[in-house]
């Protein structure tokens, strides 16, 4: 009977250890709620997401909207959009961490009246399909930047503040303020400067008490941006609107000026204006490293009314594709660059006139194409040959 008392005793003990055990091990948990169950899978922290080393880039020409190009923006049911000049190259802007496109013409909006060459004027809705597109900054300092005046100028800038404030929107200004700052995009930790200029604004003068509305090609304003840049950026891009409209040869003042951004310490020059595509080149710096240039990407998109020669050359385009490599230390270069050839359909109506890719442009397209009827020059042949001559090993098939 003793024996099985004692034995009682330390079965009664060992359970109350084990209590105080279970009690001890869930102390402090009572905010947590209950213990997992041993099945439970291990919680484990998430990765950090993975640096970047490279920085992707790309930059089309001239949004210009000849008359038949606004008009196609109007759809049959009395709305208004412009998707389609951009919905065959959307993907590529979208894949890419900075995209930029050169608006040639102000976008006044509807309510000042649409209007082609000379005096431009677009709708907001240009805006719209740009942003849906994927273009991150929109370069606007161009030779028809004032051609609405000072309403055109503030009612753009007006609208692109009003809806998409993230959007970049630089080479014209409504203060001195902004006139000052310096265009800056932060890109996988990579903070690049676009710095946008045009030689002229075919005479208009700049609104009273807004010397500063449009940025232009001044040694002294230009050496000012680029002690900016170099302070806030680590990056430097040159957008300069300049060359000879329709020449595929670069200019004494392209050459000129380009050689002064490569003293000042630019990066990279992306260049536009004279409706057609000219050379790539590569120009060393004082310090030894070498600056691309696009002297021209073309025409984004345009519907001259032109007729014979010169017209089909107008039709081409290229996207300057750029890819930065940011080594382990955060310095910042080149490591490639491209010129992707782009061809203008020249169709006319609601939803119709839009940008290949040379690479998806066929034959049949190109039959269906006005500037065939305009040019006959026109052909894939011919565009080939023409991205080879002028192009050459920047084109990269």
């Amino acid at each position: 009977m003793k024996k099985l008392l004692i034995l009682l005793l330390t079965i009664l003990l060992v359970l109350s250890g084990c209590a105080e055990k279970t009690a001890v091990s869930g102390a402090g948990r009572s905010d947590v709620g209950p213990l997992p169950p041993e099945s439970a899978a291990p919680v484990t922290e998430p990765a950090p997401p993975e640096k970047k080393d490279t920085v992707s880039i790309v930059m089309v020409g001239d949004v210009l909207l000849h008359t038949p190009i606004s008009q196609s923006g109007e759809m049959e049911d009395g709305s208004w959009n412009y998707d389609h000049l951009f919905a065959n190259v959307k993907d590529a802007v979208e894949a890419a961490d900075l995209a930029l496109v050169n608006e040639e013409v102000i976008l006044g909006g509807r309510e000042l009246g649409l209007s082609g060459y000379p005096r431009f004027n677009g709708a907001f809705e240009v805006a719209d399909a740009e942003v849906k597109a994927g273009f991150d900054v929109i370069l606007q300092a161009t030779n028809h930047a004032l051609d609405m005046g000072k309403e055109g100028l503030l009612n753009d800038l007006g609208y692109f503040r009003s809806n998409y404030p993230d959007i970049s929107v630089t080479g014209i200004y409504d203060s001195a303020a902004a006139r000052d700052a310096v265009c800056v995009r932060e890109v996988n930790g990579v903070k690049i400067a676009i710095l946008n200029y045009t030689y002229s604004t075919n005479g208009n003068a700049m609104p009273d008490g807004m010397p500063w509305a449009v940025a232009m090609l001044d040694e002294s304003s230009v050496k000012a941006d680029f002690e900016k840049a170099k302070a806030a950026a680590d990056f430097i891009i040159v957008c300069p609107h300049w060359g000879t409209e329709y020449s595929h040869d670069v200019s004494r003042y392209q050459r000129g000026w380009a050689e002064y951004f490569a003293e000042l310490g630019a990066d990279l020059v992306l260049g536009a204006h004279p409706h057609v595509i000219e050379p790539v080149e590569e120009l060393t710096r004082p310090d030894g490293k070498t600056m691309p240039v696009f002297w021209s990407v073309g025409n984004f998109i345009n519907s001259t009314a032109a007729t014979g020669d010169g017209v089909a050359e107008r039709m081409v385009g290229a996207m300057a594709s750029v890819t930065l490599h940011v080594s382990d230390d955060g310095n910042v270069s080149v490591e490639s660059y491209e010129a992707i050839p782009l061809v203008t359909h020249m169709v006319f109506g609601s939803g119709a006139p839009t940008t290949y890719f040379l690479s998806d442009y066929t034959e049949a397209l190109a039959a269906e194409s006005e500037a065939g009827r305009r040019d006959p020059d026109f052909s894939l042949e011919f565009i080939r040959a023409l991205c080879e001559s002028v192009l050459g090993k920047a084109w990269k098939r």
